[in-house]
């Protein structure tokens, strides 16, 4: 089974930027829709950021485009987000997912049910 391990959270100041990453082992098939989804207290997951690993097109949620980029890299089956500019709102713990995609990949993102498998979580903290 896919296993995914996310890394890289922690505490920044306002502004600051953090690259969050995700590895991935297990794999059967070099055809996975990966992504980033985030939980805020009292909220259900969020899809922030998702990725073709065969395609490479790309998604991203409204509130991070223009500062977060996700980036795929085969030799290493690591899944990255590097996010700049953050917001003491994009404070949450991220977690990373994936699926073997029957669709687009911006279908599977925008609900955190559609995907398949799921990493623990990493914290992120925007505060000064």
């Amino acid at each position: 089974q896919l296993q995914l391990v996310e890394s890289g959270g922690g505490l920044v100041q306002p502004g600051g930027s953090l690259r969050l990453a995700c590895a991935a082992s297990g794999l059967t098939t070099n055809y996975y829709t990966v992504g980033w989804f985030r939980l805020v207290p009292g909220n259900e997951r969020e899809g922030v950021s998702c990725l073709s690993t065969s395609h490479g097109s790309t998604y991203y949620a409204d509130y991070v485009q223009g500062r977060f980029t996700i980036s795929y890299d085969n030799a290493k089956s690591t899944v990255y987000l590097q996010m700049s500019d953050l917001r003491p709102e994009d404070t949450a713990v991220y977690y990373c997912a994936a699926v073997v995609p029957q669709k687009m990949s911006s279908w599977y993102c925008r609900d955190h049910r559609a995907m398949e498998y799921w990493g623990k979580g990493t914290q992120v903290t925007v505060s000064s």
